[in-house]
């Protein structure tokens, strides 16, 4: 995987504008207009209980994942990618298991999140950490475009 580092996004952080900016550049290339958060990222980021992992791979953003927790009782993974260069060498994965990890410091119950059915790579990914698909949401994304809602409770210990 080379010199990948995860990093959480500081809100004072010097290089915030330049991050949020690759992070833009991901968002609007990946996502369809509708679904994507390029306009309003930087003021989702400013929201008290959010949260944005990257991984910083040979000095530029590889990929993202952005998490919210609006109570103990859950949170959700918001948005996950990397840019297609970096696919399948495992940096989804990491940032996935990192953001879990994020969630189960704050104590949270259970993290959900939706995924298109027709990602097969990401529905893999997702079953593979412990997801299980809770109910099908018709219409989540567009009128033609369904989701899955899946969940990972956390253990009690």
């Amino acid at each position: 995987m080379g010199s990948e580092v995860i990093v959480e996004l500081q809100r004072n952080s010097t290089n915030w504008a330049n991050v949020v900016g690759e992070i833009v550049k991901i968002e609007r290339k990946i996502f369809p207009k509708h679904e994507s958060l390029a306009r309003s990222f930087d003021e989702e980021l400013r929201k008290k209980n959010s949260g944005l992992l990257y991984t910083e791979l040979n000095g530029e953003v590889a990929g993202y994942a952005m998490y919210s927790w609006p109570s103990s009782l859950c949170a959700s993974i918001t948005k996950l990618a990397v840019k297609e260069n970096y696919r399948r060498q495992g940096h989804g994965e990491a940032l996935l298991k990192a953001a879990i990890e994020k969630c189960k410091k704050r104590k949270v119950q259970r993290i959900s999140l939706h995924v298109d059915p027709l990602r097969s790579a990401a529905m893999t990914l997702y079953k593979k950490l412990g997801f299980q698909v809770d109910s099908l949401v018709e219409g989540y994304y567009s009128s033609d475009r369904n989701a899955y809602r899946m969940y990972l409770d956390s253990e009690s210990d």
